[in-house]
């Protein structure tokens, strides 16, 4: 299990931008692929974004986020960031980030099996 923490979720009117941030442990956050994920009450855990290890920095986007959300990573900081713009009420979730410590992002993008706590994201005017 790796111990992954978010922050930077919140409450943001529809059009609005957040940015997400999840710490990694060490050295994992260049040398495997992180993503994010999210899950709606009710609703099903929906993978949202990935990057792959540093060997191609790949990225890889659900569709209805795809244009509007950017994923990525600082390997200074052991930190990976999800930028969310043009926020709607649908996106609201907790959001995860999550590894299964590969080096690249798994077909479904929400096959991982470390998660962090989550961060609330609440799209409301």
């Amino acid at each position: 299990q790796v111990h992954l923490v978010e922050s930077g979720g919140g409450l943001v009117q529809p059009g609005g931008s957040l940015t997400l941030s999840c710490v990694v442990p060490g050295k994992l956050v260049a040398n495997h692929a992180i993503g994010w994920i999210r899950q709606a009450p009710g609703q099903e855990r929906e993978g949202v974004a990935c990057i792959n290890s540093k060997r191609n920095d790949e990225t890889y986007y659900e569709d209805s986020v795809k244009g509007r959300f950017t994923i990525s990573r600082d390997n200074v900081k052991n930190t990976v960031y999800l930028q969310m713009n043009s926020l709607k009420p649908e996106d609201t979730a907790v959001y995860y980030c999550a590894t299964d410590l590969a080096s690249w992002c798994p077909q479904a993008l929400d096959n991982f099996n470390s998660w962090g706590q989550g961060t609330q994201v609440t799209v409301s005017s």
